[in-house]
C-alpha cells in the first residue's frame, strides 16, 4: 500500500483538489443561473401565450361583429329604390330632387359599408397576428420547458460531481499537518489600516469582506454567516446597493476591466482559466477572499495563475 502524502504533498494534493471543487462549484452555480433565466422565459412565454390567445379571441369576436354590418350594407345595396350607382340612381328618378335623395341614400350605404370592410379587414389582420403571436409564445415556452428539463438533469449530474470532490477533498483534508490545519482556520493578515476605496461602494463593499475575516467557507453560500469566493463578493457588494453576477466567471466580465499596476481597494481579482476563484483586492499586494472548503475568508497575498481584475460599477 501506498504511504499517505504528508507535508507539503499533502497540502499540494489538497490545493489541487481544492481548485478541482471551485471549478465544479462555479459550473454548479452557472447551470442554477442558467435554470432561473430559463423558468423566467417559461413564466414569460407562458403569460404572452394566454394574451395572445385573449387577444385572439376578442378579434375573432370583432370579426364576426364586423363580418354582420357588411352583410347588411352589401344586401342594403340591392334593396328595392337604391341602385349601385348614380346613373342608375338618375334613370330611376322621376325627378332632380328625388335623383338627390337616391344619389344620398348610396353615399350614405357607400360610406358605411367602406367603413365596415375597413373594420372588418382590421379585425381579421389583428385575429391572424394574435394567432401567429401564440403559435410564436407557445413554441418559445415548449423550447425553455425543454432546456429547463434538460438543465435540471445537468445539475443533478454536476451536484454529484461537486459532492464526490468534495468527499475527495475532506478525506485529503484529513492528512493535512496540524500546522497546514491551523493556517486553514487563521484569519491572515491584519488589514492595513484606513483603507480608502475609489468610491463610496467600493468603501462600503471592503468594510463588509472584512467584516467577514474568519467565517466558515461552504459551497454554493453568498452569506450572511458563511460564503463561497463569489459568494462573499456577491454580498459584500450587495450591502453597498449593487448586485453583482453569482459567479466569479461571470463576475470576471461584470465592471470596468482593471490593469494590475492601476489596482484599487475594492477592486476584484480573479484567478485561473476558466476563472474559477476571486478575492477583493485591499492594497498592498493583498486581497480578502473565501479560500475554499475547511478554510475561512481571511486576507491573502495576491496568488498565481493571476487572470484580470475588474472594478464593479452601476
Amino acid at each position: 500500500l501506498q504511504a499517505p502524502p504528508t507535508g507539503s504533498d499533502a497540502l499540494a494534493k489538497y490545493r489541487d483538489l481544492a481548485a478541482q471543487a471551485e471549478k465544479l462549484n462555479e459550473d454548479l452555480l452557472s447551470a442554477q443561473d442558467d435554470l432561473s433565466k430559463k423558468q423566467g422565459e417559461l413564466d414569460k412565454a407562458t403569460t404572452d401565450v394566454n394574451a395572445a390567445k385573449d387577444q385572439a379571441a376578442k378579434a375573432a369576436e370583432n370579426e364576426k361583429k364586423y363580418q354582420v354590418q357588411v352583410d347588411k350594407f352589401a344586401g342594403a345595396s340591392f334593396t328595392s329604390g337604391v341602385q349601385l350607382n348614380k346613373l342608375s340612381a338618375l334613370l330611376a328618378g322621376t325627378s332632380t330632387q328625388d335623383f338627390l335623395d337616391r344619389s344620398s341614400a348610396l353615399e350614405v350605404i357607400a360610406t358605411g359599408k367602406n367603413a365596415a370592410m375597413g373594420n372588418l379587414t382590421g379585425a381579421f389582420q389583428q385575429a391572424t397576428d394574435a394567432t401567429n403571436k401564440a403559435a410564436d409564445a407557445a413554441k418559445r415556452a415548449q423550447d425553455a420547458r425543454d432546456a429547463a428539463a434538460k438543465l435540471t438533469e445537468d445539475i443533478k449530474a454536476k451536484q454529484k460531481s461537486l459532492n464526490d470532490q468534495i468527499d475527495q477533498l475532506e478525506a485529503a483534508n484529513k492528512n493535512l499537518s496540524a500546522s497546514d490545519k491551523a493556517a486553514q482556520r487563521d484569519r491572515g493578515a491584519t488589514p492595513p489600516a484606513n483603507i480608502k476605496a475609489p468610491t463610496a461602494a467600493a468603501q462600503t463593499a471592503l468594510n463588509m469582506a472584512l467584516s467577514k475575516l474568519g467565517s466558515p467557507y461552504k459551497y454554493g453560500a453568498s452569506g450572511p454567516t458563511v460564503f463561497d469566493c463569489s459568494g462573499l463578493m456577491l454580498w459584500a457588494y450587495g450591502q453597498a446597493g449593487l448586485t453583482l453576477p453569482r459567479t466569479s466567471r461571470e463576475q470576471s466580465t461584470f465592471g470596468a476591466a482593471v490593469p494590475r499596476d492601476q489596482l484599487q481597494p475594492g477592486d476584484l481579482v480573479f484567478y485561473y482559466s476558466p476563472v474559477s476563484h476571486v478575492g477583493m483586492y485591499i492594497g498592498n499586494g493583498q486581497m480578502v477572499h473565501a479560500p475554499d472548503t475547511g478554510d475561512v475568508v481571511k486576507i491573502s497575498p495576491l496568488q498565481s495563475q493571476y487572470a484580470g481584475a475588474r472594478r464593479p460599477t452601476a
